[in-house]
């Protein structure tokens, strides 16, 4: 069962996530905001991140790079409404910058659940 961390700002889309993460037979822990989610990546390594691009103490951009230094090989998704510089450009920096995959906000539960499934992580 992956373990997943979700660094999501919104508490609402955060108890969102979990739900749906956790329906789907995955181990889900939560982070609002960037600092509290690398802090929490180190106590308690994920086999997948999660992570919004607008946030205010730490954006998903520094997060996506700060994970890519000290672990390459982790998925990292990365997701966002848009904001100031658009919400398709921000995703593209994120995936340049080492985002597995992006997502616009809104999305499906079954889409991102998908996507999770296609890492094939535990499988034999």
């Amino acid at each position: 069962m992956p373990r997943i961390l979700v660094i999501e700002d919104s508490e609402e889309l955060r108890r969102l996530l979990s739900r749906a993460l956790t329906a789907g037979g995955h181990e889900v822990i939560l982070a609002d905001g960037g600092g509290e989610g690398l802090r929490l990546f180190r106590d308690q390594p994920s086999d997948v991140v999660i992570t919004d691009i607008f946030m205010p103490d730490m954006d998903g951009l520094e997060i996506i790079r700060e994970l890519r230094r000290e672990s390459p090989n982790v998925r990292i998704i990365a997701i966002s409404g848009g904001g100031s510089m658009g919400n398709v450009d921000i995703l593209r920096a994120a995936q340049r910058l080492g985002a597995d995959r992006i997502l616009a906000k809104p999305f499906r539960f079954q889409e991102l659940l998908g996507i999770i499934a296609d890492y094939r992580i535990g499988a034999s």
